[in-house]
């Protein structure tokens, strides 16, 4: 960490850049005191060599900026060429649980230390898995990335997973609270509502947090509203995040918003909302971390109105940093230096691993 650097007080944004190449204008976001992450997409991978460039120029910029990634396996897989591993859907793994308990745990142990392992080694800090969605068979946009549609059975596969993701040095965040597998709609384009009754959601689709309370490091609340429980959705309720996640399960991680500038973030009480809006809601209601994803393709003004208008509520004490949140941040950095590819292809535990993939 450079002499100059300071940590900020917190740094609740995860934003994205452009293109494979940092602009003047990605350097000048992710130093911003509030932007305290940055995802990456596929349309950021040229190669490995590239990706590890990329990361190690971004934490020069920002020490303790956590870089994150969807990378789950299945069809929701960043980065698939010049040696990464082509992962299973989680489904591959609860298929292999009907056959095999023992075995299902140690493969999925497996495929979170290979998952964590290679992103790892080319910098990257966080992939937001595991998807604790349970598998109804209604949900499209969930659909295979879903273990199994027993909850007992998401626990256990998740909790594997987890420990294989630990194993490389790797956080998670379990995903979507308290469930999307049940509603057909897709929340990037419309806003779904499951009507069932709190009672039920925590009995079933919630019931892996609970279990995995002690162990989860992060969250990610749903872009689903449950009416029975609040008229907001998940990840702008209070009721779901304070009340529900903290209090009454004991979840004690971070929490990430899911992406704002998807159709389920834009419309709160039935009102559309702007980015600034659903952020305020969002880090009001519990969320220690917003993410504001593909925004910055041409110059990336919704992503400076953000970070100034956040700025300006903040001078205005409309919005405090919250210390507690930004430690969660930081402990989701990794501990302990990765191994380097060359390393990581010769290591025993990764190549063992690789022959427990299902």
């Amino acid at each position: 960490m450079t002499s100059s650097f300071r940590l900020p007080e917190h740094a609740p944004v995860v934003i994205d850049i452009a293109g494979p190449a940092l602009e003047a204008h990605d350097r000048r976001r992710l130093a911003h005191p509030l932007v305290g992450g940055v995802i990456l997409f596929a349309r950021h991978w040229q190669n490995r060599l590239h990706l590890t460039q990329l990361c190690a120029e971004m934490k020069s910029i920002r020490p303790d900026l956590l870089i994150t990634v969807d990378h789950e396996g299945g069809r929701v897989q960043r980065f698939r060429t010049d040696g990464f591993t082509h992962l299973p859907p989680m489904r591959a793994l609860g298929e292999r649980w009907m056959r095999d308990p023992l075995a299902a745990c140690d493969a999925a142990t497996a495929t979170g230390y290979v998952l964590a392992a290679e992103l790892r080694a080319c910098g990257i800090d966080l992939s937001f898995t595991p998807v604790l969605d349970l598998d109804h068979g209604s949900s499209g946009v969930i659909g295979d990335r879903a273990f199994h549609r027993d909850p007992r059975v998401v626990t256990l596969l998740a909790k594997s997973l987890m420990h294989g993701l630990l194993q490389a040095g790797m956080a998670h965040c379990g995903k979507h609270f308290p469930g999307h597998g049940h509603v057909a709609a897709d929340s990037h384009t419309e806003l779904p509502v499951d009507r069932r009754s709190l009672k039920a959601l925590l009995a079933d689709d919630a019931q892996p947090y609970g279990a995995l309370s002690t162990c989860l490091a992060g969250v990610m609340p749903a872009h689903v509203i449950y009416p029975k429980v609040d008229a907001r959705p998940a990840g702008f309720s209070a009721r779901w995040l304070k009340d529900i996640l903290r209090q009454q399960l004991g979840f004690q991680g971070a929490i990430f918003s899911d992406d704002l500038s998807m159709a389920g973030a834009r419309r709160i009480a039935g009102q559309p909302v702007s980015f600034t809006e659903a952020t305020a809601l969002a880090l009001d209601a519990g969320c220690d971390m917003v993410l504001l994803c593909n925004q910055s393709a041409d110059g990336g003004a919704a992503i400076d109105t953000l970070l100034d208008d956040l700025t300006a509520l903040q001078d205005q004490g409309r919005w405090q940093a919250d210390a507690d949140s930004e430690q969660r941040r930081l402990a989701l950095l990794p501990a302990t230096p990765p191994l380097t590819w060359d390393d990581l292809m010769h290591a025993p535990r990764y190549q063992q691993a690789l022959e427990k993939l299902p």
